[in-house]
């Protein structure tokens, strides 16, 4: 079967092109499409042009891939070399702001340890090899495998990557994709999706006048959080929005929040109905539209039991309501320790059930849309999958394993045994850009090409109403000749199972290059495919539309246990902070020299502590405390600090690491997810992150020095820094000030 005869609907979903966006092709593709009609020449990538001046940069667009938000850049390249990144001003994403994660991505692409060569196992050994014996290796284990003994674990992915991933577990057979993210959004989208009819709604920062947040720290780690640090500052603008935030630890929202409430792990969901009580007894909304059981259940949560069931003060909680009311319209949102427990669904459900008491849906709530082309459309991960995959390792399911994008064994808590049940797995496949603890249980490790030198279409996983692909380009040649792309490798696979069918691509560019050649002609606005293409690597995107939808609020009916949140032990808070991510970035120096947002530690772990509990436990800052669970321990040193929750002991992700991973993350701190108890919320699944009771005790090593900048938390009484009311700022500086 030659390229020139795969059928056009065949051709669509090579292409991408195919599922939802094939209704809008319409008549403008041939039934047959030859590699010739996207023929060119192609030369290096920095070829001198005429418009290159020595020691002037020039600037390129891309995508950032340092967490998977889908940020766009701009790097600029000086005498062939990438020297900084920016933020691309037409991402709809980021809108030209970029975070410290996104400019330390050149300290990954320039990092000394890098894998430069693949490597295949000999005896107990990882040796390096040849491409070719790579993928002859794999191509044995892989010719006559059944799919249901082949699996991928990957982190979030979408675009021509998704498509070519999709294509190769197709031509096994095996629909045994574990997509996994330690920090992700997975709660929120299935009420979301089964109280709104839209897993991803798009959040109308700019239209509100107050928020509730129930821990998702939404300018640091939950959803979006350039997008949404953009619409927070339009939400500050006169009339200046009221933002409220209830969680276990201060987080960088928590920060800049005019009213932070330290909750319990557990009790969010209590607090939420309590709220929406006041709202309807004494505010006088209505529940109208919900569940006769759900509007039992917020009838039950008087301001007695709330208080009874939270530790809030009822003063506060009433105060809440008020404001909400008052200030209206608000948004209500749900992140990661209201859903982290084995009840999180009820949770983020009852904070749902404020928006739409509020009336918020379809004000502040809106539908982002459906994607286009099905095929390309994000793919988010969660931490049900890595449960999923650490029971079907442990029960000898799968006989060959690819890894892509993720760090499992470091991610999986003890308790889920994954470590050793990868034993039972006969062949790994890691595809990494550094040594870490899944690369070294790997049979073949494949060695990626940086972000920096690599091909690529993604699709945001949020995005404010539109259909953005935005394209990822190389800004510089390979600083290794034996690095690979994602796409490259993955076409090479699929070149040894499907011959005919991708033939015709002689890498991963031609593959993208004849892609969008063949997008319909309405995304083109009548350019000829090498005007297009040239337009759409000078942007860094394209926009191919949404479908429209709209939400409808649907009955959801769910309870919630008295029980939760109200015990007396103490709670481990392994908390997300944006710098290391889930510890993905510990290897760069650039991350472990930046002073944490909220405690100001640099190069180390640490543990917060409210003070009264250090009081109570005999400890000061710096000290070694040891925090054990029923599945496993840590030592880390304390920071004492008011803005945490007395039950609660934080200790912030990424440290940890072992098994190499660069000179600069090795041996340093701890990971606080290795001693989670395996816990898991019930409806959906996810890693009860924030439902682990442990107890703290003072080691028996002592440590008088934590590293970190800055010095009280305080004024001490000194009126250092003035403040002022929000309604006198309103009156004097703000939208209502007559000169």
């Amino acid at each position: 079967m030659s390229f020139s005869k795969i059928k056009r609907r065949d051709f669509l979903k090579i292409m991408g092109w195919g599922g939802v966006g094939a209704t809008l092709v319409g008549c403008d593709l041939p039934t047959t499409v030859t590699l010739e009609e996207g023929k060119e020449k192609v030369v290096s990538y920095l070829m001198p042009e005429e418009y290159v001046i020595p020691g002037v940069g020039v600037w390129y667009a891309s995508t950032c891939q340092q967490c998977p938000s889908g940020c766009g850049i701009h790097g600029r390249v000086r005498e062939g070399r990438v020297l900084k990144l920016e933020g691309n001003p037409a991402s709809s994403v980021n809108k030209g702001r970029l975070c410290q994660m996104g400019q330390a991505s050149l300290q990954a692409h320039y990092n000394p340890d890098r894998i430069a060569k693949p490597k295949i196992r000999r005896g107990s050994s990882l040796v390096d090899a040849t491409w070719e014996e790579a993928y002859g290796l794999i191509a044995e284990k892989t010719a006559n495998i059944s799919g249901s003994k082949f699996a991928w674990m990957t982190g979030s992915v979408s675009g021509h990557q998704s498509v070519l991933l999709q294509a190769y577990l197709e031509s096994i057979g095996s629909g045994n994709h574990f997509v996994h993210e330690t920090i992700n959004n997975a709660v929120w989208a299935k009420v979301c999706q089964d109280m709104l009819g839209d897993s991803n709604p798009r959040i109308r920062l700019d239209k509100a006048q107050s928020m509730l947040s129930f821990g998702a720290d939404f300018l640091g780690t939950w959803g979006s959080p350039l997008h949404f640090s953009t619409e927070y500052a339009k939400f500050r603008t006169s009339p200046r929005g009221t933002l409220i935030q209830v969680e276990p630890n201060m987080t960088l929202t928590g920060a800049n929040a005019d009213l932070w409430v330290a909750s319990r792990p557990g009790s969010e969901g209590a607090l939420a109905l309590g709220i929406a009580n006041q709202l309807v007894s004494k505010q006088g909304l209505s529940m109208s539209g919900l569940p006769n059981s759900v509007q039992s259940l917020i009838r039950s949560y008087t301001l007695d039991e709330t208080v009874t069931a939270t530790g809030v003060d009822a003063d506060r909680i009433a105060d809440i309501a008020a404001t909400l009311k008052r200030r209206s319209p608000s948004v209500v949102l749900a992140g990661a320790s209201a859903q982290g427990h084995e009840h999180g669904y009820q949770c983020v459900a009852a904070a749902m059930v404020l928006n739409v008491i509020l009336g918020n849906i379809g004000k502040t709530i809106e539908s982002n849309g459906e994607f286009a082309y099905a095929s390309m459309a994000p793919v988010s991960g969660n931490t049900h999958s890595l449960v999923s995959f650490s029971q079907a390792a442990a029960d000898k399911r799968f006989d060959v394993v690819f890894f892509s994008g993720v760090n499992p064994v470091y991610t999986a808590p003890k308790s889920l045994g994954l470590k050793e049940s990868l034993a039972n797995i006969p062949f790994k496949v890691v595809f990494s850009h550094f040594n870490d603890e899944t690369t070294a249980m790997a049979d073949v490790v494949l060695p990626l090409a940086s972000t920096e030198e690599d091909w690529g279409t993604h699709v945001a996983p949020y995005q404010a109403g539109v259909g953005e692909i935005s394209i990822q380009q190389p800004l510089m040649e390979p600083l290794s000749t034996e690095t690979r792309g994602f796409g490259d490798i993955v076409l090479t696979l699929l070149k040894k199972r499907k011959e005919t069918a991708y033939e015709g691509f002689a890498d991963y560019y031609a593959y993208l290059r004849n892609a969008f050649s063949t997008i319909p002609a309405e995304h083109k606005n009548g350019a000829s495919d090498e005007q297009f293409w040239t337009d759409v690597l000078a942007a860094g995107l394209i926009d191919v539309g949404v479908k429209k939808t709209s939400l409808k609020v649907k009955g959801v009916e769910f309870d919630m246990p008295k029980e939760m949140g109200n015990s007396s032990a103490m709670i481990l808070a392994p908390s997300a902070r944006l710098g290391f991510w889930d510890g993905r970035h510990a290897n760069l120096p650039w991350l472990q020299e930046a002073p944490d947002q909220i405690s100001k530690v640099v190069w180390d772990s640490w543990a917060e502590l409210h003070p009264s509990t250090a009081k109570k436990i005999g400890v000061k800052e710096g000290d070694m405390v040891k925090i054990a669970s029923a599945s496993g321990e840590i030592n880390v040193k304390v920071y004492i600090y008011k803005g945490v929750h007395p039950d609660v002991i934080a200790v912030p992700l990424g440290q940890g690491h072992d098994a190499g991973f660069s000179r600069y993350a090795k041996d340093r701190g701890v990971n606080s997810l290795s001693i989670l108890d395996p816990k898991v919320d019930k409806m959906t699944g996810e890693l009860a992150l924030y439902s682990t009771n442990v107890k703290v005790t003072k080691a028996a090593k002592t440590d008088d020095v934590l590293v970190r900048f800055g010095g009280s938390e305080t004024q001490v009484g000194r009126k250092l820094v003035s403040t002022i009311p929000a309604d006198v700022y309103e009156r004097t500086e703000g939208g209502d000030h007559v000169a």
